[in-house]
């Protein structure tokens, strides 16, 4: 386990559980703020790094979105997607009102 000398606190976990409306027991505060100090104890491992020459990139994974080109296609009708609903006029949706 990498120990980080920067240590989380019961309180600094309680004030961030108490921001996001979360409820610990004692014993998962505990557990929360060892998880917590290991993570930021592997940060200051990777700090360690020398990336002088490692280009900065948006994701860890080596992806390229595809898309596809766009292309005009056969529009629906008004009459077509009022038929679909289950409630409509000639021309528009009827809905329930909401206030």
């Amino acid at each position: 386990t990498t120990e980080s000398p920067l240590k989380v606190t019961l309180e600094e976990v309680r004030y961030v559980a108490r921001l996001a409306r979360l409820e610990f027991t004692p014993e998962e505060e505990e557990a929360m703020a060892r998880d917590l100090s290991r993570v930021l104890g592997y940060m200051e491992k990777l700090d360690e790094l020398d990336t002088t020459d490692v280009p900065p990139m948006s994701h860890v994974l080596d992806r390229a979105d595809v898309f596809r080109e766009d292309q005009v296609e056969r529009r629906i009708s008004r009459a077509e997607a009022l038929a679909a609903a289950p409630d409509a006029t000639d021309t528009h949706f009827r809905v329930p009102k909401v206030i």
